[in-house]
């Protein structure tokens, strides 16, 4: 199947992080098995979902080294979201494909596999490897799994290419993402007996403020790169509920926050500021009102963040093969920073903007899977 039609069958796949990723997975292996390559499944802990890792051997049948192709199958929901046509239907207009995932992230796999056949024809002197995860878009969850089983193995590699869209632009750095779920427990009164309660959300609500400082003082005073189109570190409360009745001191309110860190900005010293308020401020004045008060803080998902080298092999590889010397750093997160900190050296470049991603009516345009098409072969070429 040639990029259009891979990408067609992928798009057919509701591969919503909260639905199984099997069908796609097993079809790609299946696809894989005709040409000869034998692809590795690797579950997750349920057995509902599994990256799948192939090899595709360098001439002499080695398959140590070489670059490392990888994406995520999973996508977000089109819930609430109004779409022109079915969003698992590929749909062609104005030179664009549209459907969900088409952009984030399916056209570099869908390329990925189209060439499958010239590069088991082309005469490397290195392997190559696809590495297709899932639950990326809830956290990176997925990545991890395989590249565990690797490390455990000994698999060394030259590089990765993780093909999130960038428009065929090499990024050479992204943030962290870090995402977190408070938990506050006070004591339930009549609101007309208000201190004999202790009110969960206004403890909630002066952890909030806390966090919002946090930001401003990030905001005001950095660290900064100027790369990067936020160049500081962002914290922010992105849900919360609490409280039964207008007239109830509610005993209990949870809210989310995450922060996204710049690389070298160390994660545990960003939430250890959040902790000490917790522990320093706010646990005695809810205690002195309710002994028993607590709050709770768990950590969710969070994916490292990438600061590539410029020095790498990769990094300059994939910079001569797109003639783009410019340097770019990008606040959303991917899985390049796992690669990256299991020791391959890693940068992001693929199909599609990542303007597109998320929305409705999401697409990748024709000429940006031609490009991508083009870059693969040449990347496979140069080994």
């Amino acid at each position: 199947m040639n990029t259009r039609q891979w990408l067609e069958k992928l798009v057919s796949f509701d591969t919503t992080s909260r639905n199984s990723n099997l069908a796609l997975i097993e079809c790609v292996r299946d696809a894989l098995a005709t040409q000869g390559i034998q692809a590795e499944l690797m579950r997750s802990p349920d057995g509902d979902k599994a990256n799948l890792f192939a090899t595709l051997p360098a001439q002499d049948g080695s398959t140590e080294g070489g670059i490392v192709l990888s994406g995520h199958t999973d996508v977000v929901p089109v819930d609430g979201q109004q779409w022109d046509t079915d969003p698992f239907t590929l749909v062609e207009r104005e030179a664009r494909l549209y459907g969900r995932g088409s952009c984030d992230m399916k056209g570099f796999i869908a390329a990925s596999l189209a060439l499958v056949p010239e590069f088991l024809a082309m005469p490397r002197a290195k392997p190559i490897h696809l590495a297709f995860s899932y639950d990326e878009e809830v956290g990176c969850a997925g990545a991890p799994v395989m590249i565990n089983a690797l490390k455990l193995r000994g698999a060394k590699f030259d590089g990765c290419v993780v093909g999130e869209p960038t428009s065929m632009q090499v990024v050479v750095a992204h943030k962290g993402i870090n995402l977190y779920r408070c938990r506050v427990h006070g004591k339930a009164a009549h609101s007309s007996l208000t201190p004999r309660g202790s009110n969960a959300i206004e403890y909630a609500a002066r952890l909030i403020c806390r966090i919002r400082d946090i930001a401003d003082h990030f905001k005001a005073h950095g660290p900064y790169d100027e790369f990067y189109d936020v160049p500081f570190t962002t914290m922010t409360t992105n849900q919360i509920q609490g409280g039964i009745a207008v007239n109830t001191i509610p005993e209990f309110c949870e809210f989310a926050y995450e922060f996204r860190n710049l690389p070298g900005m160390p994660v545990d010293g960003i939430q250890s500021q959040v902790e000490a308020y917790v522990r320093e401020e706010l646990l005695p004045r809810m205690r002195s009102e309710y002994a028993e008060a607590r709050i709770d803080i768990e950590a969710g998902a969070s994916a490292p963040a990438l600061e590539a080298s410029e020095e790498a092999a990769i990094t300059q590889l994939v910079r001569a093969l797109t003639a783009d010397q410019d340097k770019r750093k990008v606040a959303y997160g991917t899985e390049a920073g796992l690669f990256h900190n299991a020791g391959i050296p890693t940068v992001v470049c693929g199909p599609g903007s990542i303007e597109q991603a998320h929305k409705p009516n999401e697409f990748v345009e024709l000429a940006q899977l031609d490009a991508c098409e083009r870059f693969l072969r040449k990347l496979g070429r140069s080994l």
